[in-house]
């Protein structure tokens, strides 16, 4: 696939996860990516976790596939002056740096996009550019219990629980590509870049906005469920004679194919279980004969009849049974990095059929000084 952004120059201060992902989305998709670093130690990514690969932790590979790695004191006149010889080349700047850092070494955006009128300058924070909060640091788990998205996730019995995917600082870090690429638009007709500033406390909104906003404009907090949903009845995980299987009735019609399958036609005129609404109502009373029928054949012969049958449906798999299963081999999502020894999971999406493909592995720290000129 074509390089897409390859006359596109990206230059990241990124840290752990947030601005490291966007980076790695605009290398994928063929930008230039310069990941400034700090002199001593670099990217604080590099040792979370065992050494991997070049005595860099696992995830610092997993974020930063593709990139260029320079480093630069810019508590230094002499590194700030070579930072400023970089932005003039730049057209996306992207950072997570601790709010108020920017400000103090005089290259938040505003000096830097009045300096640099071409730049599209992307702040990442914890809490958001405006309010009490906006210069606290933050991290995953502290935003998801502050946001109220911990206490969503798991059943009614159970204690607030994390996401186990950083869906915060990686939805932000999509979130500052998207307003990126809104920009860069925007500058082929006006040539001024401009700010994006997004956060993972407003991201972390987002992801619970159907429960805030049923709470908002209805005064009502729906019920926490484990693998279910609000909204349809059944829609969650059953346990069948050996594993559990997940079944989605998203409408009537695939609920009376679901009846039908498992003998229950009188279901479907039953007035407690005929539409979906008054299943949500009745759904003690329906689990009582379903949960029973589905415990009478394994996972295997559920599949396969409901499948059949036309009703979504899923087993629960654990992570090595899903990165085995031929669906996601066919996909061709994990790819082996180009000069490495080990595979990493590509981007999400296709171009003209074309999935963007990995260009190499992460840098090591400074590797890139000499083409950059760096002091």
């Amino acid at each position: 696939m074509e390089n897409i952004l390859n006359n596109i120059r990206v230059l990241e201060l990124g840290q752990v996860l947030a601005a490291p992902f966007a980076g790695a989305i605009f290398a994928d998709l063929g930008a230039e990516v310069v990941k400034l670093e700090r002199v001593e130690g670099g990217d604080d990514a590099r040792r979370m976790g065992p050494s991997f690969r070049n005595g860099d932790a696992h995830n610092f590979h997993v974020f930063n596939r593709g990139k260029k790695s320079i480093t630069i004191d810019l508590k230094t006149a002499a590194g700030l002056q070579a930072f400023e010889k970089l932005v003039g080349e730049t057209d996306i700047l992207v950072h997570n740096l601790r709010p108020g850092v920017t400000e103090q070494m005089g290259i938040d955006s505003a000096a830097l996009c009045k300096r640099h009128p071409r730049l599209i300058f992307c702040e990442i924070s914890a809490f958001g550019n405006a309010g009490p909060m906006r210069l606290l640091p933050g991290y995953e788990p502290l935003i998801q219990a502050f946001s109220g998205l911990s206490s969503i996730n798991g059943g009614p019995q159970d204690p607030p629980m994390r996401t186990g995917a950083s869906i915060c600082d990686q939805g932000s870090g999509m979130w500052a590509v998207i307003g990126a690429l809104a920009l860069l638009q925007r500058r082929h007709t006006t040539g001024k870049g401009g700010v994006v500033s997004t956060s993972l406390l407003e991201t972390a909104l987002v992801w619970t906005a159907q429960r805030s906003d049923a709470y908002v404009n209805e005064g009502i907090l729906p019920a926490r469920h484990r693998s279910g949903h609000p909204g349809f009845v059944p829609y969650e995980a059953f346990d069948t004679a050996d594993s559990p299987i997940l079944i989605c009735c998203g409408n009537d019609r695939l609920f009376a194919k679901l009846a039908h399958d498992v003998g229950r036609d009188d279901w479907v005129a039953d007035p407690r279980f005929s539409t979906n609404q008054q299943r949500i109502v009745y759904k003690t009373e329906l689990f009582s004969h379903l949960v029973p029928i589905m415990r009478t054949q394994s996972r295997a012969q559920w599949l396969a009849r409901l499948n059949a049958a036309g009703v979504p449906c899923a087993p629960i798999h654990t992570v090595p049974e899903a990165i085995a299963h031929p669906q996601i081999e066919a996909l061709g999502i994990l790819q082996a990095v180009p000069g490495e020894n080990f595979k990493l999971t590509a981007l999400p999406m296709s171009i003209d059929g074309v999935r963007p493909a990995l260009k190499s592995g992460a840098p090591r720290l400074g590797e890139h000084n000499l083409q950059f000129h760096c002091p």
